[in-house]
């Protein structure tokens, strides 16, 4: 055996290639090396086609490249349903690889006359007045043809103007949750191709049926503030087309979505995103078999006819992006009584998903049992206030017949830890363990990254990350998966996006929400820019923002940075210079437009809780860092895409930009007009400012800054992802571990001390006393300010990508703090690269082990005086370094009064006051 492997073959950014929606997908590869083989480079590589014809011969390729990712397929185009087994063997510079084991890429409809089905609802009328949308139940009949002969296989493609699940013969089909998904339904609309070759009844004259349940979901439901539904249409509706093929000759069945088919309410009689579900088992009793029974009855009255509807006019979509599914199951923590008398349950963490129950014996039919969900406790009792006006609540009606021994929500997810449970009927109104858990439901991405440190409390910061990225990688990058919003925020995904694609591979999820992007930015009469949320079920134009629309162009750039697929910024690139062209409102001077309402440096912890944009830092100043970094930004994207003219201007235009801040907002000393953590913390990360020394003042300033606050933050959304960056990269690293550190109100970690499991929307979402934030806008799921993980991966973890790709290896670990040793590991696109670090405190040295994937490398800066800059490039395999360490000073206690420049009553002196009095 090699011993170099080749570990996986992955075609676009599809989880498996199974229903893809490309006729030449791209294919890359991914590296194993047992450590006996350095410095390994890929000359050549080969691919092997086999297609579904076994009397073919396989057809193989041979390219003299280096590539190993997004490599061009070089057979013919595939056609719609066309399946193709691929391997792949690589040749290097010492050795081959074996053949890879073989993969299989199947193509879904590919054009939309591939659709035969039609989109089918009941023919009840939608109701007069905007209210839920019930449940209906979907189910077609059917033979397959006696001579037929066995079946060679079978496929549904299926999707839905609501979300649904689907059956064949009582068995549920896939796994997926929500489905289809949420995208710009006028614009884009997802399906999901799904084997069903096993479930089908293939015995003579054996019969079958299809089911489909659709609720209203995302398409029909309420979604954000107030009674805001039917934003897409006012029916459920399903598109379903079953193809069987057979082995004998060319004979093949197909089965649609239709008039013929049969419809009735379902026993799920109400199913909202924000108020939960209510299910009624006393309803079974006239549905019992309706989609495992292809002799069920549904002659009767109670079932509706269905009709045609026009088909989708948005375009249908086999996306690459992962569909949500159910995750994990955990248990309770703790089923307790509250002081008022009230059953909670206690799951242990802040989880996104739903409860599965072993339902109890009913002693009379409809009696209701109640589950409402929140987040967190105030003084004991179900904290429901920050829900705003979401419920969370599931009803369940028990019956003595007819009723299923297990239940779960079908077509609703909560963000919860704790539930109350209204009317158990057993042990005093206390489940036990064994009937109650809860399931975490999030988009199926593959991890990626892993971070761990010697200080406990950093790792769990890390873990409270990775766990709020789940619950809002739901479909869509959302802000928060409990209150009535949920939405696809381009703020907070574009200042976290660095983050989340080393944790997890993002690129088919957030590329599929970029091409809603697009869509919805290319719309007619577009001002330029996008929604403030994607989807954008908002529909206000409150004016182009800053930071949260520069998502157009850095979002991309950063998926570029990650994977090296340029053409994520091929296909944005309409987007970003209609942002970037027409979007942004200039004035005379270059500068964003002084009369421009901005979010700012949203939640800034010194904004008052019912003002979360009126923090320290200038909201124009915030907007013209952003605006600096943008055009720099896009001439490097014009270039790389040989847009020759474009480049040039974007490049002259970012020059003068950054001339014409130096003017409006720096000193000749390096000071700036905006005196804060933020303002500083932008212009050194963004390069704004034009000589060493004024950027040395700036960094001596920011340091005085966070001393005076005593190292608490006093940054928000826009500089928070970049503070600790601003300071490492100045030589502030021993400042940027101290406040990574601090645990006072408000830090990092003082959410941690608090119990926190997943990271706040404010850093004082629950304030010292246990009180919740009296702010309206209170979230304790919320990604944006868990940001300083990218610092966590790149300084304490010590890897970065120094080519966008991860092709070459930047490898710098900053050791600092209370921090003796870290482990970081990444599943790049070359395979696995792994970086742990001790500093032995006996002999003063800091020591590391590195592993290099097969065909990259890494550069290596030791955090030695002696070690050159530029660093030592390495090839790859494992290697070992040690060098002299000698950590430099702790920053000292404040020993002076807070600064003039500290605004009265801030952060610092309010956590300061409770902290006094939380003492006495």
């Amino acid at each position: 055996m090699s011993p170099i492997r080749i570990s996986s073959v992955t075609f676009e950014h599809h989880p498996t290639g199974f229903g893809i929606g490309h006729a030449k997908p791209r294919i890359s590869w991914r590296f194993d090396n047992d450590d006996e083989v350095k410095d390994w480079i890929q000359e050549s590589y080969e691919i092997q086609f086999s297609g579904q014809d076994a009397t073919q011969q396989p057809e193989t390729f041979t390219v003299k490249s280096a590539d190993s990712v997004m490599v061009p397929w070089p057979w013919r185009a595939l056609a719609s349903r066309e399946s193709v087994q691929v391997k792949v063997r690589a040749h290097g510079t010492s050795s081959s690889t074996d053949w890879s084991s073989p993969v299989t890429v199947e193509t879904a409809l590919l054009d939309k006359a591939d659709w035969t089905a039609k989109l089918t609802a009941s023919s009840l009328p939608p109701p007069e007045k905007k209210e839920t949308l019930n449940p209906l139940l979907f189910r077609k009949a059917f033979s397959l043809p006696d001579n037929a002969g066995a079946i060679s296989q079978a496929r549904l493609y299926i999707t839905a103007h609501g979300v649904y699940e689907a059956s064949i013969n009582g068995q549920r089909i896939g796994d997926e949750e929500m489905a289809p998904g949420w995208t710009g339904y006028k614009k884009r609309l997802i399906y999901s191709t799904f084997d069903v070759t096993e479930q089908l009844q293939t015995a003579k004259s054996a019969a079958n049926v299809l089911g489909v349940e659709v609720a209203e979901g995302w398409y029909a439901g309420r979604i954000a503030w107030g009674n805001n539904r039917w934003l897409y249409g006012n029916r459920v509706a399903f598109l379903a087309q079953l193809e069987v093929r057979f082995k004998d000759g060319d004979k093949t069945f197909t089965l649609i979505s239709d008039n013929t088919w049969k419809a009735h309410n379902s026993a799920t009689v109400r199913a909202e995103i924000y108020d939960g579900e209510d299910y009624d088992a006393r309803e079974e009793k006239t549905t019992a078999g309706w989609n495992s029974d292809a002799k069920f009855d549904d002659s009767g009255d109670a079932w509706l006819a269905t009709e045609e509807l026009e088909f989708p006019s948005a375009k249908l979509v086999a996306s690459d992006t992962p569909p949500v599914r159910a995750k994990e199951t955990v248990q309770p923590l703790k089923i307790f009584k509250s002081a008022s008398g009230k059953t909670l349950i206690d799951f242990g963490q802040n989880l996104v998903g739903k409860l599965q129950l072993r339902l109890p014996k009913a002693d009379k039919d409809g009696h209701v049992i109640t589950f409402t969900h929140a987040e967190v406790l105030e003084h004991d009792e179900l904290g429901t206030r920050p829900l705003r006006t979401a419920t969370q609540k599931d009803n369940v009606f028990l019956s003595q017949q007819n009723q299923p021994a297990t239940w779960s929500p079908k077509f609703t997810f909560h963000g919860f830890r704790y539930v109350q449970i209204d009317g158990w009927p057993t042990n005093d109104g206390l489940p036990t363990n064994d009937e109650i858990s809860a399931l975490v439901m999030h988009s199926d991405m593959k991890r990626t990254g892993w971070f761990s440190c010697s200080e406990p409390l950093v790792n769990t910061l890390h873990d409270n990350v990775i766990r709020s990225m789940k619950g809002n990688f739901f479909s869509v990058p959302t802000d928060c998966p409990q209150r009535d919003e949920r939405l696809g925020w381009t703020g907070d995904i574009q200042v976290f996006c660095p983050s989340a694609s080393f944790i997890f591979n993002t690129q088919g999820f957030l590329g599929s929400w970029l091409e809603d992007v697009l869509a919805e930015q290319l719309r007619e009469n577009s001002p330029g820019y996008p929604g403030l949320v994607v989807p954008d079920v908002l529909g206000d134009d409150i004016g182009a923002q800053s930071v949260w629309h520069d998502v157009t162009v850095l979002t991309p750039w950063d998926l570029y940075t990650s994977s090296g697929d340029l053409e994520v910024v091929r296909r944005q690139y309409p987007s970003m210079k209609l942002w970037v062209d027409k979007g942004i409102p200039r004035g005379a001077n270059g500068l964003w437009d002084q009369n421009a309402w901005q979010f700012g440096d949203w939640l800034d912890p010194a904004a008052p809780p019912e003002d979360a944009a009126a923090g320290r830092t200038d909201v124009i100043l915030v907007a013209d860092c952003y605006l600096v970094r943008v055009l720099e930004v896009i001439s490097k994207i014009s270039t790389l895409l040989g847009e020759t003219e474009d480049a040039k201007r974007y490049t002259k235009e970012a020059a003068k930009t950054k001339a014409a801040f130096g003017r409006e907002y720096v000193a000749s000393s390096g000071l700036l007009v905006g005196d804060t953590q933020t303002a500083y913390a932008l212009a050194l990360r963004f390069g704004l400012f034009d000589s060493p020394e004024k950027m040395e003042r700036a960094a001596q300033r920011l340091g005085h800054l966070i001393q005076a606050a005593k190292y608490r933050i006093a940054t928000g959304f826009a500089g928070t992802p970049v503070i600790t960056h601003a300071l490492s990269e100045t030589g502030n690293h021993q400042m940027a571990y101290r406040m990574l550190l601090e645990k006072g109100c408000p830090s990092w970690l003082y959410p941690v001390t608090m119990g926190a499991t997943t990271i706040w929307e404010r850093w004082d979402s629950m304030l010292p006393d246990g009180t919740i934030n009296p702010g309206e806008m209170t979230s304790f799921n919320h990604y944006a300010l868990g940001s300083v993980a990218n610092w966590l991966h790149e300084t304490v973890g010590g890897i970065a990508p120094q080519t966008p790709g991860w092709r070459t290896i930047k490898v710098k670990p900053v050791p600092g703090g209370t921090i003796t040793k870290a482990e970081v590991a990444y599943e790049s696109p070359y395979g696995r690269i792994e970086c742990s670090w001790k500093i032995d405190e006996a002999n003063g040295k800091f020591n590391m082990s590195l592993t290099v994937p097969p065909n990259a490398n890494a550069v290596v800066i030791l955090p030695s005086e002696a070690e050159p800059d530029e660093g030592n490039t390495v090839g790859s395999g494992r290697h070992e370094f040690s060098c002299a360490y000698k950590a430099a000073a702790w920053p000292p206690a404040p020993t002076f009064k807070r600064s003039t420049f500290q605004i009265p009553g801030g952060d610092a002196e309010k956590a300061d006051k409770a902290e006094a009095e939380k003492k006495q």
